[in-house]
């Protein structure tokens, strides 16, 4: 007998224009596609122009009305991040939904990006830190849900204060650990400074659990030439319904948290079976790494200062 799978009801989004980072495939391909099929507008901010059109040839054919639009986006480029919000903010529609997914996972070697950032701390986090502050104006406007997803590795290791470009010595696992933990602490702050400041912006966070997606597959743009053993070892508890998840499943909790009525600021989304790997979407206790206001503002701090992108000071003393 099959198994059900789990599923949410997603609310009427006619009207909402919705952003989605790594919307190309996996699960930005699957949260693209759910939001435009509840009836929002979806910008699509892609890497890769080819990948993107066919995804949105994946979603028009499973909604022939989907409203989907690609901009480009490079996130380990706060040239391209920059770009990307002038050319949205030229168009001055409010946004009212914001899901920023997009990720780079442990690279064998240490990588940079343009501005010369650890890649994974570069793209998972100082990018999208400065997408926001670029798109604040039409997040306020649209009194938009922002949803960042993270990641169980979130829960591992810490932020590496002392080099957090890891030039003295990289660990890919921990490096990603880290940029995932920075990011974090940008979600809950962006919450924090927003109600302190009267900006009208929900900020939340997600986690996916495991699943098959390209994360720890071949990438060439990586130095990956093969897929790793720990995304073939997912892809055989998939199939078995053991511990991992599915595509369709893992996003669930960053559909939640961006959708429900129900969700709020400053929490956590994440599947509810064994070990929070998959399973219901729900939500989750925030993980300790996450709990210190003091660190978190320092995170946000450090991230101005490197990013040399700057929000209103109204929202933190």
């Amino acid at each position: 007998m099959a198994r059900t799978q789990p599923d949410i009801t997603v609310p009427d989004l006619s009207g909402r224009l919705a952003v989605v980072t790594g919307a190309s495939d996996g699960v930005g391909l699957g949260l693209a596609a759910r939001l435009a099929g509840a009836g929002a507008e979806v910008v699509m901010p892609v890497r890769n122009t080819r990948k993107g059109e066919a995804a949105i040839e994946r979603i028009t054919r499973r909604h022939p009305g989907a409203a989907l639009s690609l901009r480009e986006l490079d996130l380990s480029s706060l040239e391209s991040v920059a770009a990307l919000g002038a050319a949205l903010r030229g168009e001055d529609r409010p946004i009212h939904i914001l899901v920023n997914n997009a990720g780079v996972m442990t690279p064998p070697d240490r990588l940079t990006t343009t501005d010369g950032f650890e890649l994974q701390f570069g793209s998972n986090h100082l990018g999208h830190f400065a997408l926001v502050a670029h798109l604040l104006p039409l997040l306020r406007a649209g009194r938009a849900r922002v949803t960042s997803q993270i990641s169980i590795a979130a829960n591992q290791n810490a932020i590496n204060w002392d080099d957090l470009n890891w030039e003295r010595s990289y660990h890919g696992r921990r490096a990603y650990s880290q940029s995932k933990i920075a990011f974090g602490l940008f979600g809950l702050e962006l919450d924090r400074r927003s109600q302190a400041g009267g900006w009208g912006i929900t900020s939340n966070l997600a986690h996916p659990g495991i699943a098959p997606t390209s994360l720890l597959a071949a990438r060439s743009e990586i130095g990956r030439d093969r897929d790793t053993l720990g995304v073939r070892l997912i892809r055989a508890l998939a199939r078995r319904g053991v511990l991992a998840g599915t595509v369709e499943t893992a996003l669930l909790p960053a559909l939640m948290a961006a959708t429900s009525p129900a969700a709020r600021g400053g929490r956590l989304y994440g599947p509810s079976g064994l070990g929070h790997l998959s399973g219901a979407p729900a939500e989750q206790v925030l993980y300790s790494r996450l709990r210190s206001e003091d660190e978190a503002d320092r995170m946000w701090r450090v991230s101005e200062n490197l990013t040399g992108a700057s929000f209103p000071t109204e929202g933190r003393a």
